[in-house]
């Protein structure tokens, strides 16, 4: 899905001020590109501490974190620099008593030019409170920045930069396949571009090299799962959901995944069976690139909607005998064999 006009205005003011040497006084970054967001920390933290930065750097865990605490870091004056830099992780700023709040309110409403604060959300969600004057203090004075994952022709152009700089080359559908296979996020893209640069000396990497090494996401196996399904090449899915049993995923989270790219099948060929196109099928499942989209409508060419339907509801009756009878791999089994014998059936 695209990112926000506003998300894009916030990132490129954050590019623009790195690029400058002159980051604003006050930050929120969250999202899901990781790398991304710990590039731009690290450009930071070089631009403003230099060589002081045992000085000039002072990096916070939210918990047990005191208003107190944050606003005497922001007061200390830079030594051998311009400017301090104040990192705080994970700290959820509307939780706070309202004694916390007010100074809260009073510290970021008041920033001193020389310090730069960091409020960045690892683990916990970036969910500002509306109501909390609080949040409108921070919608004021503070650049909040998310890290999405990257649209898909940055994707792309990024995978193919890395291995040029390991002296690789890699064509557009074999970068689209490993973006596939760790879910298009740059922190795993750059791990398994290493693993891949490390298995073969051959320059061009292809699609076999990617398999035989990298180590696949869960959405992209059960993209590959409901491939087969669609094709009915029920052997090969039952080898697929036998790796899916290997990557030992608690079992909700399983059929949850099977249900939805069920569901996104169903809905390419209504999207086929309308005319509309591969954009159409992103904005209504919200997929995030293209060659997915494309992906989905070739594998439901090869179905029927009333087959699609009857995968969806099977997937769910599935879901809920998980919970009444339990034995999970089994029930998962079972619901290949009702696939199959839809698939079956919608032939004859």
């Amino acid at each position: 899905m695209a990112p926000r006009k506003n998300d894009n205005l916030e990132f490129e003011a954050l590019k623009t001020a790195v690029a400058a040497g002159q980051p604003d006084r006050l930050y929120v970054f969250h999202g899901e590109e990781r790398y991304l967001l710990e590039n731009y920390l690290e450009q930071i933290r070089k631009c403003l501490t230099g060589t002081f930065s045992e000085f000039n750097y002072r990096r916070y865990e939210g918990q047990g974190l005191t208003a107190d605490t944050l606003a005497a870091a922001c007061d200390t004056l830079p030594a051998f620099a311009e400017r301090t830099l104040i990192e705080v992780h994970d700290f959820d700023l509307f939780k706070g008593g309202e004694d916390a709040k007010q100074k809260l309110i009073a510290l970021l409403s008041d920033l001193p030019d020389y310090a730069c604060l960091i409020f960045v959300c690892d683990t916990i969600e970036w969910k500002p409170d509306g109501r909390q004057k609080l949040a409108e203090v921070i919608k004021k004075n503070a650049r909040v920045v998310e890290f999405p994952v990257q649209e898909q022709s940055k994707v792309i152009s990024w995978i193919k930069k890395h291995f040029a700089s390991n002296g690789r080359t890699i064509d557009t559908p074999t970068a689209e396949h490993l973006a596939v296979l760790t879910g298009g996020l740059m922190t795993a893209l750059n791990q398994e571009i290493e693993k891949v640069c490390d298995y073969t000396g051959e320059r061009v990497i292809t699609r076999a090299h990617l398999d035989a090494v990298v180590t696949p996401v869960l959405d992209a196996v059960v993209y590959k799962l409901t491939d087969h399904i669609a094709a009915g090449s029920f052997s090969a899915a039952a080898g697929v959901l036998y790796e899916l049993f290997c990557m030992h995923e608690p079992p909700q989270l399983l059929i949850y995944s099977i249900t939805l790219k069920l569901r996104q099948l169903l809905a390419a060929r209504l999207c086929y069976e309308r005319g509309l196109g591969e954009k159409d099928l992103m904005k209504l499942c919200a997929i995030r690139f293209e060659f997915q989209a494309r992906n989905l409508l070739s594998s439901a060419r090869k179905t029927t909607v009333p087959e699609c339907r009857r995968a969806v509801l099977l997937s769910a009756e599935t879901a809920h005998r998980m919970i009444t009878v339990g034995d999970a791999e089994a029930r998962l089994t079972e619901l290949l064999i009702q696939l199959a014998e839809n698939r079956r059936r919608a032939r004859a």
